[in-house]
């Protein structure tokens, strides 16, 4: 069971509009310094224009095989394309009670807020229109692809809300959210789906069929306390989804063992399902710092495109 309410009361949620500017004064500062205009790497482009042929590599994506010239040459070619500048990015949020986490006074939802104004802020500044899908209990709301500051003010207010986590005893379902954006996902986009996967399974199934359309980033959020407890003594943890309470005694060092081994499989579990999806993974934890970690993804997304010889995009293309 994952711890399910701070041990710190966290202050309450800043408004959409103070969020923002103070990431613009403070995370967005330092990045733009350190991204050196290399905004490219968030987005990939919906590849509609072809730019060249060259050599199947181990890694290509088998549904760029251009199969005419490959018959003709006698090896395996795929087909390199330019990127639309006109882009939608999509964020597929999971708002459910587990994500009002956090061990300090950083919850995951409070996290999950910053991670989303700095990249929709980003990707704005370069023309891409953002859209939302809300999930707590069901979907709770979905807000259509737009540009604009206003537009994201209202993103970071719905993520605000109080009224999107389901009632005690209700659990994630995050596979719903999952289905839930192949309708709505009129044209390929680049769809970040930030969430910490704590939930029932059988949602990797939903966001395999995801990636066969789209580029799929999953922003998996945690906290330390989920992967390893200290010795705290007595410490009632309450269950989030569920609203469960389990007195537990974190002074007895082989309850705190198995805590951990637990911890360890159910990671290796998410992180074996998240690559059997075939999507890059950003893991944020809530004692991290913001700037470091896009960083960290920015630098994975460019290697890849290079192991991968895409050709460069001329504009913000993001993870």
């Amino acid at each position: 069971m994952a711890p399910g309410q701070t041990l710190n009361p966290a202050p309450p949620l800043e408004s959409a509009a103070a969020l923002l500017r103070r990431i613009e004064w403070t995370v967005l500062k330092r990045l733009d310094g350190l991204l050196q205009g290399d905004h490219r790497t968030l987005m990939r482009g919906t590849g509609l224009d072809l730019a060249d042929l060259r050599e199947y590599q181990p890694s290509d994506d088998v549904r760029h095989i251009d199969w005419n010239v490959t018959a003709r040459l006698g090896l395996p070619h795929v087909r390199q394309f330019m990127e639309d500048r006109d882009m939608n990015a999509w964020f597929l949020l999971d708002l459910s009670a587990s994500v009002d986490f956090g061990s300090n006074t950083q919850t995951k939802r409070r996290l999950s807020r910053e991670f989303v104004a700095v990249l929709a802020r980003l990707l704005t500044g370069h023309g891409n229109r953002i859209g939302a899908l809300l999930y707590g209990g069901g979907l709770h709301r979905v807000l259509p692809a737009r540009s604009g500051r206003q537009h994201l003010l209202e993103i970071l207010h719905a993520m605000r809300a109080p009224d999107v986590a389901p009632p005690d005893g209700d659990t994630t379902r995050l596979h719903e959210l999952l289905a839930a954006a192949s309708p709505v996902l009129k044209r390929r986009s680049t769809v970040f789906v930030v969430s910490d996967f704590i939930s029932q399974p059988g949602w990797h199934q939903a966001l395999g069929r995801l990636v066969l359309r789209h580029d799929v980033v999953a922003v998996r959020l945690l906290d330390p306390l989920e992967l390893e407890l200290p010795d705290l003594g007595l410490l009632t943890l309450r269950d989030a989804e569920t609203g469960e309470h389990l007195v537990v005694d974190t002074h007895d060092a082989a309850f705190r063992r198995r805590f951990a081994r637990i911890a360890a499989q159910r990671e290796a579990e998410l992180r074996d399902s998240l690559a059997q999806a075939g999507v890059d993974t950003l893991e944020l934890s809530t004692d991290d710092d913001l700037v470091d970690a896009l960083l960290r993804f920015v630098d994975l997304r460019r290697r890849r495109q290079q192991h991968r010889g895409a050709a460069p995009a001329p504009h913000l293309n993001a993870a």
